[in-house]
């Protein structure tokens, strides 16, 4: 589990693709230098969240590790994109005694979003995307929750019609992240807010269920209670 909180932006040193009879079965290893401030508590096996892709540490230093990314991962995120010196977000995974800056994230990404404009406002930045798979657009909404690049952020507007949504980044947070360093057409990691995906799950169980007579206020009631339950919180 993650937060959506950056904490380093670190930098692919190396690259390797596998093939079929090593470990990856055909995917890719990747080394990440650059990424000593997160390394302090480090040990193979941890998780650390590259570009909001959850990876498993196989080898480490003090300043780099490795991972290896799996063909489904390279397939479904745009760490296949990468090449040496790019640069990327880092994450750990949460430890039992931080503050929960951002969101629920599981470092899962859902699509890949294409970037279609950045524009300025004032010393702010607003950047408007496509997702690839358009039906991950039901569980985007304004003033919610999005996780992209491993960037936990405020989604400002969104358009079903044409298909985009935007962010806006404000001026510390363009120099903690990599989104402003990507170009028109480029791409990001996207994982929509899970609350989302359990609300779903609960509505389609009671509607197949039958509302029995249930009034559409107390379906929210037991619907919000069981979400949060699944999520772990307390109400």
């Amino acid at each position: 589990m993650f937060t959506g909180i950056v904490e380093k932006i670190g930098t692919v040193s190396a690259l390797v693709k596998l093939d079929e009879t090593e470990t990856g079965g055909g995917g890719t290893s990747l080394t990440i230098s650059d990424a000593a401030e997160i390394l302090t508590d480090v040990h193979l096996g941890d998780s650390i969240a590259v570009n909001g892709t959850c990876l498993t540490v196989t080898e480490f230093t003090s300043d780099s590790f490795k991972v290896g990314v799996a063909p489904e991962t390279l397939r479904r995120t745009n760490l296949g994109e990468l090449t040496t010196g790019s640069p990327v977000n880092l994450e750990r995974a949460v430890a039992g005694d931080i503050r929960f800056g951002g969101h629920f994230v599981q470092g899962h990404v859902d699509t890949v979003a294409t970037i279609l404009a950045k524009t300025p406002d004032g010393n702010a930045l607003t950047v408007r995307f496509q997702p690839r798979d358009p039906e991950v657009l039901v569980y985007i909404v304004e003033k919610g929750y999005i996780t992209l690049d491993g960037a936990s952020l405020t989604i400002t507007a969104v358009n079903d019609e044409e298909k985009w949504f935007e962010v806006m980044l404000v001026a510390y947070t363009q120099e903690k992240i990599i989104i402003p360093r990507k170009e028109v057409g480029q791409t990001v990691n996207l994982e929509v807010d899970m609350a989302g995906k359990y609300v779903e799950k609960q509505v389609k169980a009671q509607l197949e269920k039958g509302l029995a007579g249930m009034g559409l206020e107390k379906l929210v009631e037991n619907i919000v209670k069981r979400t949060l339950k699944d999520m772990k919180i307390g109400v």
